[in-house]
């Protein structure tokens, strides 16, 4: 085979450090197409992002040649630094150290698009911390709750 292809796709979430609501309604928008424009950059383009006050769900399709980390890393970064220049009340913004990254299949694209486009309605009833934990154990990820939060 000549030719080196693939499919990879990641619901990635990461949340504001100490779940911060930083990301406010007048910015949202805005954050939202800067980090799509960093995941294109990445030769990883994004499905869909979406999101609450404290956190961020990104659905992207993970280019063959960049790490999930790599990817991450730059969108944290790049998108800190933009925030940062939104405002006083953002001068002192950072996000979590960590984040989620998950694996899904074709067939569920649609079922993930519906769920990062539903987020504020469904963070009326769960809080981050309850969802991040449900996704940890439906994609049976051991974790250690003390090394969890920030």
């Amino acid at each position: 085979m000549s030719q080196s292809l693939s499919s990879i796709l990641i619901h990635l979430v990461f949340s504001t450090k100490h779940r911060e609501p930083f990301i406010k309604p007048e910015i949202e928008p805005e954050l939202h197409a800067y980090l799509s424009a960093v995941f294109r950059e990445c030769q990883s383009p994004s499905l869909l992002i979406g999101g609450t006050s404290d956190h961020v769900h990104a659905l992207f399709v993970l280019h063959r040649t960049w790490t999930i980390a790599d990817v991450v890393e730059e969108a944290k970064k790049s998108s800190s630094k933009w925030i940062k220049t939104k405002g006083d009340a953002l001068h002192s913004f950072q996000w979590q150290a960590g984040y989620g990254a998950f694996s899904i299949g074709e067939s569920s694209v649609g079922a993930v698009k519906r769920y990062i486009a539903t987020q504020k309605e469904h963070h009326r009833q769960r809080t981050f911390q309850d969802e991040y934990r449900m996704l940890l154990q439906k994609y049976r990820i051991d974790y250690d709750e003390r090394y969890v939060w920030e």
